[in-house]
């Protein structure tokens, strides 16, 4: 009986070896079980432990079904048209495994490290081994876990885990208690002392509650908190916590004061994809006037009053503050606009076709070409038609033809030249940055397509900036270390509104943000134990399940957990670990 368990180890080992070794990302075990390879902080439950290092999962296989050829398809339609299981079983997720197969897992897992066993290579280290269990135990377990303990390069015991879960429910006094956490690390490490860390994650922005409804944000702003010396369960983060915010920020936020600029970036950015493929879906035009008669309209204006800079940047002003909500003036006005970026912001309201786009331009040059407008432009604008204006200073406009591409170029170079100042004038005029921390962004030494990509990363910034500091009131010098880091970021990085961006902050800037609200998580972890040896027990308190392959009971319907009841719904998930010493 011995050699037949052990010869079952070696066989488990040796595939786990062998998956270890190979490249591929998942196996089969016994035809019924599939192991896969996984960063373990793909999985909440698993990267309580074992974080972002490599893992084996074993759960219940799932059989692929193939492709029926056509005779299958005929034979079958008749006599299971109504059939959906195949269906759902490929819609299936992750399946559990039975507790007691999990645990004959863990055992030929932990049999076959041990040198102890003739025959074992205790030398080669294997990923821990995390299995995902079916809760048919009375503890309610959901995953099995193995970890080999090693000194030096040889496996000299395994940490055994256990992961237990409990439906949500509002009923704080069911919920584990600190003095029953504390006996349950007592039952199995007798230890001589216990230290206690207290973890703690809320939600400072992000899904909104309109009339009851919750409307999901994709922007959100997180905060997790990590203290010592935990006194009971449930308690609030201190101000001697350490806190870190991580921010996510998705443009085009209604929401936002950064709404007008996203809507004018969105236009920039449907010119650029034109260049790219020929053709384009016009946005809905804010201005009922064509393009053309707006063009039109500013050439007359401009040939029958000697406007100064001055006064244009008092037209500039009343220009905006038709169209732009207010908040979005405070933050973005700028009042030095000059002739091609007043003319960018009437053409992006009002063009709808390639042709108001030539025609309007064709109008413009025209102009210039006649001596018709003097108009003044900023000294460092870089777009061809700011230097068709400059020639006409000098009465020697070369001859353009708007024909292809070229008017697509000289708008889009416009709506560039202007956009890329208004983010300067915000940066800088906040002293968040300096124009040398912006030249990469700033550049127009590379090509149009990548000059659109950078100022996108740039708008993102902003975005990310101004949501700190309208919704969450963050002092300057938390606002300028955020800065420095999204710049540093997106000089080596692509656009990623996915991208969490890590910020320190003290508590008590934020206690007016998190003290009147329920965590999305709370935990509580005891150690004792050194190095290798260290063991912990925790338990987590959540507004979701930690695990996904089971279905939990609840107090409340999923839809109306933590919706509007004035008392948190939390589930509950206690993380157990015992030490196996081989010597």
């Amino acid at each position: 009986m011995g050699s037949r368990v052990i010869s079952r180890a070696k066989m488990f080992f040796s595939v786990l070896r062998s998956f270890q070794e190979g490249s591929s990302d998942s196996c089969s075990y016994e035809d019924d079980i599939q192991i896969l390879k996984i960063n373990g902080n793909k999985i909440a439950a698993v990267n309580l432990y074992c974080g972002s290092q490599t893992v084996f999962v074993c759960e219940k296989a799932v059989p692929k079904l193939s492709e029926p050829d056509d005779e299958q398809v005929i034979e079958r339609s008749e006599s299971d048209a109504d059939d959906g299981c195949d269906v759902l079983q490929n819609e299936q997720g992750p399946q559990p495994l039975t507790v007691t197969k999990a645990r004959q897992l863990l055992s030929l897992y932990t049999l076959f490290q041990n040198s102890g066993v003739s025959a074992v290579d205790s030398s080669f280290v294997l990923h821990p081994l995390w299995v995902r269990c079916d809760m048919s135990d009375p503890a309610g377990t959901t995953w099995f876990g193995a970890e080999p303990v090693c000194v030096g390069n040889k496996v000299t015991g395994v940490k055994l885990y256990s992961v237990t879960c409990k439906g949500s429910t509002v009923d704080k006094p069911s919920l584990l208690t600190l003095e029953e956490l504390k006996q349950e690390h007592k039952k199995r490490h007798h230890p001589s002392s216990m230290g206690l860390k207290g973890n703690a994650r809320f939600s400072l922005f992000g899904s909104t509650v309109f009339e009851n409804t919750i409307i999901e944000s994709q922007s959100s702003v997180t905060v997790d908190f990590k203290w010592s010396h935990v006194e009971s369960v449930l308690e609030a983060p201190p101000l001697s916590s350490t806190a870190t915010m991580n921010i996510k920020v998705a443009s085009g936020d209604m929401r936002s004061p950064m709404f007008e600029m996203y809507r004018e970036l969105e236009f920039l950015r449907s010119l650029a994809d034109c260049l790219k493929t020929g053709e384009t879906e016009w946005m809905e035009p804010i201005e009922s006037t064509s393009a053309v008669n707006v063009t039109k309209a500013y050439l007359e204006e401009l040939k029958t009053t000697a406007i100064t800079s001055q006064d244009q940047a008092a037209k500039t002003a009343e220009l905006k503050s038709e169209t732009d909500p207010p908040i979005f003036n405070c933050f973005l006005e700028r009042g030095n606009l000059d002739f091609v970026e007043q003319l960018w912001i009437r053409l992006r309201k009002s063009v709808t076709s390639y042709e108001d786009i030539r025609d309007s331009l064709k109008l413009v040059i025209e102009a210039l070409r006649y001596d018709d407008i003097k108009p003044w432009i900023h000294r460092d604008s870089s777009s061809s038609l700011s230097k068709l204006i400059l020639q006409s200073y000098h009465q020697q406009i070369e001859h353009v033809s708007l024909t292809g591409v070229t008017p697509i170029i000289m708008l889009l170079e416009m709506g560039l030249d202007k956009m890329r100042k208004d983010y300067i004038n915000y940066l800088i005029g906040e002293e968040l940055t300096t124009l040398n921390h912006l030249c990469y962004f700033l550049s127009t030494e590379v090509d149009l397509q990548e000059q659109v990509v950078r100022l996108r990363k740039l708008h993102h910034l902003l975005e990310i900036i101004v949501t700190c500091g309208t919704f969450l009131a963050l002092p300057y010098d938390r606002l300028f270390l955020l800065t420095q880091s999204c710049l540093q970021h997106y000089k080596t990085s692509p656009y990623d509104e996915e991208h969490e961006f890590k910020l320190q902050i003290k508590p008590a800037l934020i206690t007016h943000l998190y003290q009147k609200e329920h965590p999305l998580t709370w935990r509580v972890e005891i150690a004792s134990g050194h190095g290798p040896r260290e063991v912990r027990t925790s338990l987590q308190l959540s507004d979701r399940p930690l695990v996904d392959h089971v279905i939990f009971e609840t107090d409340y319907p999923n839809e109306t957990v933590n919706g509007d009841s004035e008392e948190p719904a939390f589930f509950s998930t206690m993380v157990c670990c015992s030490l196996v010493s081989f010597t």
